[in-house]
């Protein structure tokens, strides 16, 4: 424990959007754009849903600012969600983090590192041995517990050391990013790819007619331009940390989501100024099968293979250990405080609460560490996040929505800084969000109802706590 038991401020602004930039880059603007060009069959379509993502996760962050601004407490979205609808839901929301949705998304970037690793060291195989079906060691899955480790046991050093590491590692992949762009767009653009994606209208809006299906399927797609731009609410969980937060968190924000959604844009642009959009284009008897056949989903590297022959896959594996190395770091860091958050207010093991001498939740780390690993080992962390995809989804509806709600229920708190666009721009990532629900409902519902399933799975865990707690006369601790 540190002298007062409480989080230090030593988050500046730009760490502070290193941490929003670094968390939200990992490995989904690599590999999700063949997805989105199978599911949309158009370049218009796929940058589409890069604009559209981009749109509803800044007015999402932008609504998010006012939440921040106004309770700088460890746990963010949770304290959030508690002080907006009740402990359960704010339990509801932490539970299914540490569950699945931290947690597992953690685990899939640190395979994503090993996987990549792997292209470089082929010692790093995803051939499972030593277990039973799916379960079990393999040297992928080994890699990505030795990533998991690694960086939880750097987060036990304090604040300082894993701020440095986010700084490093979001620095070199915005830069890493920037020279995807540069190359793509500036320096080697491929004349035969231009003309195939831009030569005409008819190659830029695709084949495909408008109609309800392709209405719905784009919808679908939007799942992996969201969550490509996802964890940008990471640092609202150390808003404790943070110096001057009234100030920084809203700039962080929106200065980390900016710079991010507008990079993910033009890498687009790149991909389509290298590579033909769809595999039955012309095109592609050159430049391999396009955007949307891309082997195994490896678009980056389809595209730097034409700038770079076969160093190119070299080039962007490295480009992707360095991107997943720092996405795993910011989750690692931030995820941990909603434990810290819960344990304080009573409703999770006390031991999560406690900081250890260099002033981080120790315990919340470990535990989140741990069952990571857990996920990396047994293989269902992709399934588990595909399952959440509807209660992350309905998370964010909820906290934007608190910002309508507290304005009701506590219009005497002090606001430094209010949404942008209010009532409109929260209002428009509201519907958007309840839209694109209702089509992952129709569209995906072997994935919808089980993953809200698991978010209210926490109700009856909630419960069982605050008996426990009144039974023992335990009292509530701020956040």
């Amino acid at each position: 424990m540190t002298e007062s038991g409480e989080l230090r401020r030593g988050l500046s602004l730009f760490d502070s959007a290193t941490i929003v930039a670094g968390s939200m880059i990992g490995s989904g603007i690599f590999i999700v754009s063949a997805d989105i060009m199978r599911q949309t069959g158009s370049p218009v379509g796929l940058l589409a849903v890069w604009i559209l993502s981009g749109l509803m996760t800044v007015a999402g962050a932008l609504a998010y600012g006012e939440l921040a601004a106004m309770m700088p407490h460890a746990g963010g979205q949770y304290v959030y969600l508690r002080e907006a609808y009740g402990g359960v839901w704010a339990f509801a929301f932490g539970w299914t983090l540490l569950l699945v949705i931290q947690t597992g998304t953690i685990a899939a970037v640190a395979v994503a590192f090993a996987r990549f690793a792997g292209v470089i060291f082929p010692g790093l195989g995803s051939q499972v041995w030593l277990g039973v079906g799916s379960v079990g060691l393999s040297g992928e899955r080994i890699g990505a517990i030795a990533v998991i480790t690694v960086l939880t046991a750097v987060n036990l050093r304090g604040l300082n050391t894993g701020r440095l590491v986010q700084n490093v590692f979001t620095s070199a992949k915005v830069l890493a990013l920037i020279v995807i762009v540069a190359i793509g767009c500036v320096i080697a653009p491929n004349a035969i790819a231009v003309h195939a994606n831009f030569g005409s209208v008819e190659a830029f809006l695709g084949a495909r007619p408008l109609s309800l299906g392709l209405v719905a399927a784009f919808g679908s797609a939007m799942v992996g331009g969201l969550f490509s731009a996802d964890a940008w609410a990471g640092i609202t969980f150390t808003a404790a940390e943070v110096r001057n937060p009234e100030r920084n968190l809203p700039r962080a924000l929106a200065l980390g989501t900016g710079v991010v959604i507008a990079l993910y844009l033009l890498t687009n642009v790149a991909y389509l100024f290298e590579l033909p959009a769809m595999g039955s284009n012309a095109a592609t008897s050159v430049f391999g099968r396009g955007i949307a056949g891309a082997q195994s989903d490896r678009v980056a590297a389809a595209a730097m293979q034409i700038v770079a022959g076969h160093a190119g896959a070299a080039i962007t594996a490295m480009l992707v250990m360095v991107s997943t190395f720092g996405c795993a770091n910011g989750l690692i860091l931030t995820g941990a405080r909603v434990v810290f958050a819960m344990a304080r207010d009573g409703v999770f093991f006390a031991s999560a609460g406690r900081l250890n001498r260099a002033s981080v939740p120790a315990a919340a780390l470990v535990m989140q560490g741990g069952w990571a690993a857990m996920l990396a080992l047994s293989g269902t962390y992709s399934e588990l996040l595909d399952y959440v995809i509807f209660a992350q989804l309905l998370f964010y509806v909820l906290t934007v929505g608190a910002v309508f709600v507290l304005r009701v229920r506590r219009p005497e708190l002090p606001r430094p800084y209010r949404a942008w666009g209010y009532p409109f721009v929260p209002a428009a990532y509201i519907v958007a969000a309840v839209a694109l629900m209702a089509d992952l409902l129709v569209m995906k519902p072997a994935y919808t109802w089980p993953g809200l399933l698991i978010a209210l799975s926490g109700a009856p865990v909630y419960w069982w706590r605050m008996r426990r707690r009144e039974a023992t006369g335990a009292p509530r601790r701020a956040a």
